[in-house]
């Protein structure tokens, strides 16, 4: 029987004898003491009720037993009537579902039900035997059950029948992007299928704007939803934040990259951590500059990249090495240690450069601090270029700095990005389209337009829209889809050829890559974005290389050790910044700060803030938002988002001017009196005025190409950019000059 001590509920122990003997005896056998609040509730929560449910707790704060302990519980003890498999767990990677099949298959070890992790990595025999026996658990990114629907989709029905939940894992990444109306529409075609509407359980360590959580979750009754929080404590938090100023062409010392490599050699070596480093270029170079400085110190090389172009087992090596904690490890990283694969405790985490999102630095420092009373610790880098008599405005404000500070202070407070309702997600939807056109062999616009949008996450768009957006996908010169005679929808002679590559399955646009061999193995793929060829070097997976072959035909890269080398360019973009992180950098230039200099800045950070200070208020920008730097030249600082602040770059470059949108601040190429007389008052009249040139210009997406500039337009107007917001901005700008 299970042991608990004294407790002022005894929920913890109801809850137990409300789960299966088989998981009780496994919960026995992990030698635990007790259930966590946030387990406790929700086994009564699931055992209880049919309802959707939200479960948030920390980075390993038992969200994963929480939901399968009662889930595999009914499972066994009410086995389902219909067939298929009982449970579906959706990860958002492959990774993170390889480490969750091994704790599941650990818990139904001594049962019947099966596990079945299910992706591009898990060998064919073993997808065969789960499609000829489904049952248990299916473990699944989006793309394979894409895949499912294409290729068997005649078979979704008898897959599904008596599959009693969904498991969302990390909702917070299908928050507000293509991958996760991707992954709306195929759970509502999920419903469809087996005729009825199966629960979804969402976990996450990360959200915020929980309206719009519940939304995602369940859009036909959000308040239905019931949301699941681990109370928890206060968990301290240690934070330094480290400036790194250039020493220029004359000045001494090393350069920023090789500073911060030796501060985190000297403070890191010997024990684990993870340092996101940004993208795959910089993670490659750090880990590279790392590697080489144990090296001349004759220490073990205790630093190793990781990131999704290397291959499978030198990522495995790296999470089970950090994971078994025999021997110090620092991960150099992107993104991909940011969510839950089980990698054990690590010390502290290391940023170089502030994220995209505070969502993003919640997750990540939540793998530091996992052990009672450990603080988390979060080591941010700044890398700042020397600053000269003819140094643009721009680079005196230090920006990335100070969007490094209104990070941590929004997330000190508590506060991350919510998702964004109402976009239209038109190349997701003529994804869904061409999708459900390959699995059933056909099918009508009307049915489309009730399984995809009227029940499905396309809600916004309506009947006239969609059909439009049919007549474009059935152009001669685009021949997605056709019509037969009798008017079904088939796909065209481009659908047929689009489909059929592997690459269609995800929404996301999926270059190209070359498989890069090292004697004969695979060592990770990497998309050629600039030109190659045999005698190059190249820095990869921590090591140096040099190029002896490349198979232009077979997409292989012959590779050689090398003693030079550099890390390679990867392809990628950036994310959106939310408008109140740019209002918050605001607040740190003007000091409207509960600590005006905080005080986890080193004497760089403080200094190169203090300066930026200096400056903004040199350059007049505080109050005005805008201020003219030279005779035809002009600075706008809007303090908006990156959507907005694209909105009105674009509103500006419709009146001839050639402004981008690269940051918190645009430089725009027109005197202060004539933006302020001629220009902006009359956009501030007629708004944003987008012709079908500018139309062309709004490809982002993997199927935009296929649409007409119109409905570019329409769909950039939903979620790219916000003519609603251009006016009050302008207002802004101008003050007293507008009514």
């Amino acid at each position: 029987m299970m042991s608990l001590p004294p407790s002022s509920s005894d929920a913890p122990v109801a809850s137990f004898h409300g789960l299966s003997r088989p998981v009780q005896r496994w919960i026995r056998d992990k030698g635990w003491t007790n259930l966590r609040p946030v387990q406790a509730e929700a086994i009564g929560a699931v055992l209880g009720s049919d309802t959707d449910i939200i479960i948030t707790a920390a980075t390993a704060g038992g969200k994963t037993e929480a939901a399968f302990l009662p889930l595999l519980s009914d499972a066994l003890d009410r086995p389902a009537e219909g067939g298929g498999f009982d449970l579906v767990y959706v990860g958002p990677l492959k990774a993170l579902i390889t480490d969750q099949a091994l704790r599941l298959e650990g818990m139904l070890e001594k049962t019947e039900l099966a596990v079945h992790p299910w992706h591009g990595d898990v060998a064919k025999t073993r997808k065969d035997r789960a499609l000829k026996s489904p049952g248990g658990v299916l473990l699944i990114t989006p793309e394979s059950l894409e895949a499912i629907f294409v290729l068997r989709g005649r078979e979704v029905p008898g897959l599904f029948a008596g599959t009693r939940a969904i498991v969302i894992d990390e909702l917070h990444t299908f928050l507000d992007s293509d991958r996760g109306v991707h992954l709306r529409s195929l759970l509502t075609r999920l419903d469809i299928a087996v005729g009825r509407r199966v629960r979804r359980v969402g976990l996450s360590a990360t959200l915020g704007e929980m309206e719009l959580v519940r939304s995602y979750l369940n859009p036909d009754a959000p308040d239905t939803v019931r949301m699941i929080a681990d109370a928890g404590g206060g968990q301290e938090l240690q934070v330094q934040l480290r400036g790194y100023v250039e020493p220029g062409e004359n000045g001494s010392g090393p350069s920023n990259e090789v500073a911060i490599t030796r501060h985190l050699f000297d403070r890191l070596r010997g024990t684990r951590n993870l340092v996101f480093a940004g993208s795959r270029q910089n993670v490659e170079g750090y880990a590279d500059r790392l590697a080489r400085m144990c090296e001349r110190e004759k220490v073990p090389v205790e630093f190793l990249p990781h990131h999704g172009s290397l291959s499978r087992d030198r990522r495995a090596h790296v999470e089970d090495t950090l994971r078994e904690g025999r021997v110090p490890l620092t991960a150099i990283c992107t993104s991909t240690l940011e969510l839950g694969i089980d990698i054990g405790d690590v010390v502290c985490v290391g940023q170089i450069g502030a994220p995209f999102s505070v969502a993003a630095l919640r997750q990540r420092l939540g793998r530091s601090g996992r052990r009672a009373g450990e603080p988390a610790i979060l080591r941010m880098y700044v890398d700042m270029p020397k600053l000269g008599p003819q140094s643009n405005p721009i680079d005196r404000l230090r920006l990335d700095l100070v969007q490094a500070v209104a990070m941590i202070d929004l997330l000190t407070e508590g506060w991350c990005e919510p998702p964004a309702p109402g976009t239209l997600n038109l190349s997701t939807l003529t994804h869904q389209i061409l999708s459900v056109i390959a699995g059933r062999g056909g099918a009508s616009a009307a049915r489309l337009y009730k399984m995809l949008c009227e029940r499905g996450p396309f809600r916004s768009v309506d009947q006239a829209l969609f059909l439009t957006l049919l007549r474009d996908l059935g152009r001669p010169d685009t021949a997605l889809i056709e019509q037969s005679s009798d008017g079904l929808l088939l796909l065209g002679e481009a659908g047929e050829r689009i489909v059929a590559h592997y690459s269609f399955y995800a929404v996301f646009k999926t270059p190209e890559e070359y498989r890069l061999l090292a004697a004969g193995r695979e060592i990770g793929t990497m998309p050629v974005t600039t030109v190659l060829a045999p005698g190059m070097t190249l820095v990869f997976a921590g090591r140096r290389w040099r190029i002896v072959e490349i198979d232009d035909i077979g997409k292989v890269i012959e590779l050689a050790p090398s003693k030079e080398g550099r890390p390679p360019r990867f392809a990628g973009d950036g994310g959106a910044i939310h408008d109140d992180v740019r209002a918050r950098m605001c607040d740190v230039l003007e000091g409207r700060m509960k600590e005006p200099m905080p005080r986890y800045l080193d004497a760089a950070a403080r200094d190169a803030l203090a300066l930026a200070r200096g400056d903004y208020d040199r350059l007049r920008l505080r109050g005005t938002g805008m201020v003219g730097i030279e005779e035809k030249k002009t600075l706008v600082a809007p303090w908006a988002g990156t959507i907005r602040t694209t909105t009105l770059s674009l509103a500006l470059r419709d009146r001839g001017l050639s402004v981008e949108a690269d940051g918190a601040v645009l430089e725009v190429p027109c005197g202060l009196e004539n933006l302020r007389i001629e220009h902006l008052p009359t956009i501030y009249e007629c708004g944003l005025a987008l012709s079908h040139e500018t139309g062309g210009m709004l490809v982002f997406d993997k199927f935009h190409e296929y649409l007409s500039p119109s409905l570019l337009i329409r769909d950039a107007l939903s979620s790219r950019l916000d003519r609603q917001a251009l006016g009050p901005m302008i207002k802004a700008l101008l003050a007293e000059r507008c009514p």
